[in-house]
């Protein structure tokens, strides 16, 4: 069975670093440093089955990506989880809002992490997200 895609967006190479060394042995993963390279890795021929999203970034946040992810019908299915250091209510609230399967807050959590993940990119397509 192939492994599944992880794409994980971060301006910060060493959270990429940190990210792509706890997934690799279980997962293909893919890495953008910005909101317009994840844009064009999701809408590739081989887009992933899920993206681990950071928030805060120059030029695009990671709101406006997952805003632009959900809004595009190509991509819309394609699982969000935000990992970010910004802790409060309100940014909770509005990943939900624009279609975020969870918000996890750095430093993240190996194993919180890796539970996140299996049990979003192997839960059936189409099934209702939440957290």
């Amino acid at each position: 069975m192939d492994k599944q895609t992880v794409l994980v967006v971060d301006d910060a190479p060493e959270n990429i670093d940190l990210l792509v060394g706890l997934l690799k042995d279980n997962f293909t993963v893919k890495a953008a440093r910005n909101g317009a390279v994840a844009l064009k890795i999701t809408q590739s021929s081989t887009p992933p089955n899920l993206v681990l999203l950071d928030i805060v970034m120059p030029g695009m946040d990671g709101f406006e990506v997952c805003r632009e992810l959900k809004a595009n019908p190509a991509t819309a299915a394609i699982p969000v989880i935000f990992l970010s250091g910004e802790i409060g209510e309100a940014e909770r609230k509005r990943g939900a809002e624009l279609g975020a399967v969870d918000y996890l807050t750095k430093p993240v959590d190996p194993n919180q992490l890796l539970a996140a993940i299996e049990s979003i990119v192997f839960k059936k397509r189409g099934g209702e997200y939440g957290y």
